[in-house]
């Protein structure tokens, strides 16, 4: 019984040394592939499994293997910054707002041919909007006293525009009926300028004068070409001007009569947090295109009947003509008076000679004197005051874009512009004000469950009885 017992010690003695050379061998195994991947051999077998998975982890995402860290007598070496932080800041801000004004200037440009595209179709609904801004005020009137809103736009609408029929076909009378006298007239005035220049202190001799009138025959000649074709777009611009006129007609019908629906349903174009004080600003943008209008009708007929009157006693011919181109030209601001001018003292100057040519001139100054100094500060008042500098450029800008029209259509649309700038910006900071009031709390307001609070004597302010006298 010994003896087994001994024989079962010594089997399980060489079974145990057995595994524990087993298990020896298998960590020397372990340890010599841990050095091999570069993992220190001291680390226990958890931390030496995590450090093999990441060292996996690191070959499969490299694609070639884990590439251990470098020693430590390896020089240290900085990164590279980004190549968006080497770049200077003031050139980072300049090439920011370098793309970005690019941008805006690709946008106007399209505009801009845009708006030289359908230029007439602008052009007749801005004509559109000016004659409705003078004659909506007779529509509101009429209903006022009673009537219909189809009546009264019907009665404003033919008699606005058979009165502005009756203005133009009297200009024309008037031209046909005087183009015989005048021409006589320039004959006429032609000639005393001649004798002037000969007899005159400029010592011009007749040779010279003939060799001028024989250039301009041949400059003439030379360019009839030029000529012909001017007269052939002469034809297709009064065409375009009454397809426009007609075109206008219509928006300025429409207008009148449906208006404030045509304002309403603009409006849900206008995203919503911006709609109430687009609404707000519409309202003071008509009222300033309206003032506008009317202001400058009263000026320039003021204008054209004075100066008219003063042409009419200096015995100037078509004075009643020039009257109305007077009245017709003062709807461009500064051009336009010196433009009528400048044309009432030429005929004055051709037809009668050098003596009245002055007279109409001091008429005009004069007149426009005024007009620039009281009738405009008068009747226009501070409602649609613009500083001449927007005006000069505006009527600039206008007259390069679309021409006369677009000289007559600058100043009220700067006008406008200044009168919705100025509302929303005091809109704006109205909101922001009044986002700040609700956002403070109030010192003396209570709190939501809080008691009211006890004066001396153990009463509330809302138990305390009349005061006594």
């Amino acid at each position: 019984m010994t003896s087994s017992m001994d024989r079962l010690r010594a089997a399980v003695g060489r079974w145990a040394a057995k595994a524990a050379e087993r298990r020896a061998e298998a960590e020397r195994s372990a340890a010599a592939e841990r050095r091999a991947d570069g993992i220190d051999p001291k680390l226990s077998n958890t931390e030496a499994g995590r450090a093999q998975a990441e060292a996996e982890a690191g070959g499969a995402a490299g694609g070639s293997g884990y590439v251990p860290p470098p020693p430590q007598y390896a020089p240290a070496i900085a990164a590279k910054p980004e190549p968006s932080a080497a770049v200077p800041w003031g050139v980072r801000v300049a090439a920011e707002a370098g793309w970005r004004l690019l941008v805006l200037a690709g946008v106007i440009w399209v505009l801009m041919k845009v708006v030289s595209t359908i230029s007439l179709v602008i052009i007749a609904f801005s004509a559109g909007l000016l004659i409705t801004a003078l004659l909506q005020p007779t529509v509101a009137r009429l209903r006022r006293i009673g009537l219909g809103r189809g009546l009264a736009t019907a009665i404003t609408f033919i008699g606005g525009f058979v009165i502005m029929g009756l203005v133009g076909w009297f200009v024309v009378w008037q031209v046909m009926e005087n183009l015989d006298t005048l021409t006589d007239k320039v004959q006429d005035g032609i000639q005393e300028l001649k004798n002037w220049a000969l007899n005159g202190p400029f010592h011009v001799s007749e040779d010279q004068i003939n060799e001028i009138a024989q250039n301009l025959s041949d400059w003439i000649g030379d360019n009839s070409k030029e000529l012909t074709t001017a007269g052939i777009e002469g034809v297709t611009v009064i065409l375009e001007f009454f397809s426009g006129a007609l075109l206008a007609m219509f928006v300025t019908l429409f207008l009148l009569y449906d208006g404030r629906r045509i304002w309403e349903w603009t409006l849900k174009f206008v995203p919503a947090a911006a709609r109430d004080g687009v609404a707000g600003a519409g309202p003071r943008a008509w009222a300033t295109l309206t003032g506008y209008v009317r202001g400058t009708v009263i000026v320039a007929l003021i204008d054209a009947v004075f100066i008219g009157v003063g042409l009419y006693f200096l015995n100037v011919p078509m004075a009643v003509p020039l009257a109305v181109f007077i009245f017709l030209f003062a709807f461009v601001p500064i051009i336009g008076a010196v433009v009528s001018g400048a044309l009432a003292v030429v005929v004055a100057l051709v037809t009668d000679g050098i003596v009245t040519a002055l007279l109409a001139l001091a008429v005009v100054l004069a007149v426009q004197q005024i007009e620039s100094h009281i009738l405009q500060p008068f009747i226009l008042g501070r409602l649609v005051r613009v500083h001449p500098l927007a005006v000069v450029l505006g009527v600039t800008g206008g007259s390069l874009i679309a021409g006369i029209p677009g000289a007559v259509v600058a100043v009220p649309l700067v006008a406008v512009t200044n009168t919705v700038v100025g509302y929303l910006r005091g809109y704006a900071q109205e909101q922001t004000l009044s986002r700040l009031r609700e956002a403070t709390p109030q010192p003396n307001a209570p709190t939501e469950g809080a008691a009211p609070e006890q004066e001396p004597g153990g009463e509330t302010p809302g138990d305390a009885g009349p005061p006594q006298r």
